[in-house]
Parts: C-alpha cells; structure tokens; sequence
C-alpha cells in the first residue's frame, strides 16, 4: 500500500524531487517509457497517468515526467495494480484438444503440450490442468510468480466450462447446484453460477462457472446428480477467454491481457 506523505503545501509539491522512488539522474528508465511497454498505452497517455497521480514507484506516488524507474528492482503500480515488465517472460492461451494430457511430457509418448508449444519457449509450465479427455483454455506462463498466484486457492480464479450433459436437466437442478451444492468425496462443492445455454431430448448444454480447482470437478459434480458430461470445454479462466482460438493452437497474451490477470491475482 502507498505511504501517506507528511502534510506540505502546493509549493512544496511542485517541486518535490522523488530522488528515492524515481529520479531523473540518467539512471533507469523513463517511467511513461515503462507504462507503454507493459501496455498502458502511447507515451501520451502514459505520461497523463503519471500527471494524475495514478503512478507509484516502491509505495512511493511519482507525479514528474522526468522520473525514471528500473523495472527489475522496482515495484511499479498503476491505480494499486503491479506493472510486469520482464522482457523474457510469456504467457501463452492455449487450446488442448481431447485426448492430450495437461503435462510436457509423458513416459508413454502420448501426445502432451509439449507437442503443440514446441521448444521455441524457455522454461514454459503449465498453470493448472484439463483431464484427458476434456477441452479448452489451458494458460502457459515462465513467470513462476505469476504462476504461483493463478494456481493458489487463496484467489479463488473462476474458471467457467460448457459441458454437454446426457439426458434433459431442469432448471431445478442447476438452481440447487449453486445454491446448496453436492457432498462429494473429497468434500461439499457449489457452483458459482449455472445456466442452461440449450437442451434437447438427448443432451443438455449448460454453463458453469466455479472457483475450485479440484481434480474433474464439474464431471464429479454432474455424475452425482445423474447427468454424466459427454463433452466438456473450458471457455475463460479469470479476464482470460479462449475465443476462437482452435484447438491445438495457441497465442501469447497481449501486455493487456496479462496485466489484467496479475490484478485478478493480486499481482
């Protein structure tokens, strides 16, 4: 969080140096220079930002143009959101088809996202996992704290999936999975949202939004009710959508849409 200043007069602020949080010695990076790169927007509205008192460099509100910053030891803050600027970092969207597993490799030699990434990105893992024979969005980082904070239950990430049920549900049913939930094995589990996208007399299609990450949550879940998935796709995980992204393929996220991902996480 910012620390308070001392109480001063308009003066006193106008020419405030900023010597600890950013100078303007030569040394670093100018701090609108910072914002564009990590996808603020052009110099122009990087520079208002920082006129409008929306910029902190380590706890410390920064209102001079001159101003620099280095992004490797300094903590920069937009509107109390960290700015990530690490030029050999990448966070990948990724498509998995059925039938490859959620992991890089597999002693079997079944197919993995190792198959569909390549090697073109250094020290890339996966953030959480599809079972086999689910689809969809998958996120790939090499940022081990961005990682860590997507996968930890403490920020309770929605992940939000359609699945194809078997047989027709009622409404009554999705209503009660949101609103007491289902006792399984491992514990009691709700949705956080349910809706029924379109049905017929064979297969249900629903949209299902929840926070847990449990292993084949959204299969137990409907298997305990008697609607078996038939086929389940993972659309978005957090601001993050898969789009029309195809399965197999993948696409690196956009300074945007990683910014707005760290903030979900409290980065």
């Amino acid at each position: 969080m910012p620390q308070p200043y001392e109480e001063q007069s308009p003066n006193d602020e106008a020419t405030r140096t900023h010597d600890r949080p950013g100078t303007d010695d030569g040394e670093g990076v100018r701090l609108q220079k910072i914002l564009a790169q990590a996808g603020f927007g052009s110099r122009r509205a990087c520079e208002r930002m920082i006129l409008d008192g929306r910029v902190e460099v380590d706890g410390e509100l920064v209102t001079q143009l001159g101003a620099r910053a280095d992004p490797e030891r300094q903590r920069i803050r937009v509107d109390g959101s960290r700015v990530r600027l690490n030029p050999n970092h990448v966070t990948l969207a990724l498509n998995k088809p059925r039938r490859v597993l959620s992991t890089m490799d597999d002693p079997k030699g079944r197919y993995t996202l190792r198959d569909i990434v390549g090697d073109r990105y250094e020290r890339i893992f996966h953030m959480g996992r599809l079972d086999y024979d689910s689809e969809g969005l998958i996120l790939m980082t090499n940022d081990g704290e961005l990682s860590q904070h997507v996968m930890h239950p403490r920020y309770e990430v929605e992940k939000t999936y359609v699945a194809t049920l078997e047989g027709r549900i009622p409404g009554t049913v999705c209503r009660r999975l949101v609103t007491q939930g289902v006792r399984l094995d491992d514990g009691p589990i709700s949705f956080d949202r349910c809706a029924i996208i379109d049905s017929s007399r064979e297969t249900t299609i629903v949209k299902v939004v929840l926070h847990s990450g449990r292993n084949r949550i959204v299969r137990r879940v409907f298997a305990s009710v008697g609607f078996p998935v038939r086929r389940l796709v993972r659309t978005q995980i957090g601001p993050i959508r898969l789009g029309d992204l195809k399965p197999g393929s993948y696409r690196v996220l956009s300074a945007t849409e990683v910014r707005s991902l760290s903030k979900e996480v409290g980065l």
